[in-house]
């Protein structure tokens, strides 16, 4: 079981990517798009160019996780592409909310932390 937690660094593909790629393909993206190290430990979001799945691809120190969310019906929302930019970091919570197809930029939350009150 691939759990979430707060202290995981997440990266979203701007690009849609090709969903005939498995492990191994991914972790070929990972490497040469996104120049990041696929065993890094991170956790990597791709989507289809329907926008009617995404795919997490995740090295636990033993092996490669690659879950898929595929919605029955719909798509998911467009994505906002930030600029000259072709990962974008998410949080914990901002990918739970993806993958519910909200949108995560519309969202307030708290900040992840505030000082004492004295």
């Amino acid at each position: 079981m691939l759990q979430l937690t707060p202290q995981m660094r997440i990266f979203l593909a701007v690009e849609p990517c090709d969903f005939r790629k498995g492990v191994d393909g991914l972790a070929a993206v990972c490497r040469n798009v996104l120049k990041q190290d696929p065993f890094s430990g991170y956790v990597f979001v791709f989507h289809n160019k329907r926008r009617t799945s995404f795919k997490l691809l995740c090295y636990d120190g033993h092996g490669f996780w690659l879950c898929m969310k595929r919605l029955s019906k719909g798509r998911f929302r467009p994505l906002r592409k930030p600029q000259n930019k072709i990962v974008t970091p998410l949080i914990a919570h901002e990918l739970q909310i993806l993958l519910l197809n909200g949108d995560p930029q519309k969202v307030a939350i708290p900040p992840p932390w505030r000082p004492l009150e004295q």
